[in-house]
């Protein structure tokens, strides 16, 4: 446990945490929204710092990063809890048991020994992800602070995120891989939350020069009309630029969510409506040749993806930037300097 950044002294006890922006006012002895955050007389506390409850060495494909260091491992680590409530969540068990139960559980591994196994098993990646790493930004802040040069950072999230909060994550991070869920009427209804904050955090990480990629988990019935769909990818190519690469993730039923499985028939419908506006669009949670990356200008493969390993690696390598080998197109590939 470690006294929370991001938070003010309202008034005699009460608090007020800032780290999303839900703004929870919490009453001494209570918690905020996500579980993991107490306020202990007139203080407020981090119950997870340093208290990983998964940890796991992953392929930087599974997160999915396509554009920024492929072919890399990355050390992934997640402390329980989250700040949305998403009723389709993959990971539920430990997103929303701080909610459920009250249940804060995890290993004790400071931010010190984080940095060691990360020595020890000689990644250059460290990918805070499975749950919402905004819950437990003070860990990742410590931990960066102390591998900062020595590996890469990056977060998997759900961009539900204060500007405070992303500007100070964005000194430390390479990379994110935000959750573009659907429109505010999805946000509201299924994750107990809002968009256009999360927009703005993707604007604030794209000033600052982090890579972007974005995670569309699609969902018959919900979040999969044309309209939708178009709406998000106009906004990415408006706001964000071309290059930003748009995953379609499958949906498969989880936690209160009982709808079938999304077609493949969906998910390519999808992806040739965002290839009217966008230059890397690829299918995740199946089987696809959009698992691959090809030049959006000659159409020539530069990266073949099998599950979650590279299989080939056709880009001409000038310095940090990368070239298609058929006709000189610009690919854009984020951590150049950490990958082997």
């Amino acid at each position: 446990m470690r006294e929370a950044r991001f938070y003010l002294r309202v008034k005699g006890d009460l608090v007020q945490c800032r780290l999303c922006p839900r703004n929870c006012v919490i009453e001494n002895g209570k918690r905020g929204y996500c579980g993991v955050r107490e306020n202990r007389g007139g203080k407020l506390y981090s119950l997870v710092f340093g208290k990983p409850c998964s940890i796991a060495i992953d392929p930087i494909e599974k997160k999915p990063f396509y554009h920024y260091i492929p072919g890399m491992t990355s050390l992934s680590i997640a402390t329980v809890g989250c700040n949305l409530s998403c009723k389709f969540c993959q990971n539920w068990e430990i997103s929303q048991t701080p909610k459920l139960t009250g249940e804060i559980y995890g290993e004790e591994l400071s931010p010190e020994e984080l940095a060691r196994l990360a020595e020890k098993y000689g990644v250059r990646a460290m990918s805070w992800t499975y749950t919402e790493p905004t819950v437990f930004a003070e860990y990742f802040l410590e931990t960066a602070k102390l591998t900062k040069g020595k590996v890469t950072h990056n977060w998997v999230t759900n961009g539900f995120t204060s500007p405070e909060v992303a500007k100070e994550v964005s000194k430390y991070i390479d990379a994110a891989n935000v959750d573009y869920k659907g429109n505010d009427g999805f946000y509201r209804s299924i994750c107990d939350a809002w968009l256009e904050p999360i927009r703005e955090v993707m604007k604030i990480y794209k000033r600052a020069g982090v890579w972007l990629e974005i995670t569309n988990l699609l969902i018959p019935g919900y979040n999969d009309s044309e309209d939708v769909i178009r709406e998000m990818v106009e906004w990415i190519r408006d706001e964000l630029g071309k290059e930003v690469p748009l995953h379609f993730s499958a949906y498969y039923p989880a936690y209160k969510f009982t709808a079938p499985p999304t077609p493949i028939e969906t998910l390519e419908k999808a992806a040739k409506i965002a290839d009217e506006y966008l230059d890397f669009v690829y299918l995740g949670n199946v089987r696809h040749e959009r698992e691959n990356t090809f030049c959006p200008d000659c159409g020539e493969l530069l990266i073949e993806r099998v599950v979650f390993s590279v299989r080939k690696f056709n880009l001409e390598r000038k310095g940090e930037k990368f070239h298609c080998p058929n006709c000189g197109r610009n690919i854009p590939i984020a951590g150049t300097k950490f990958m082997i």
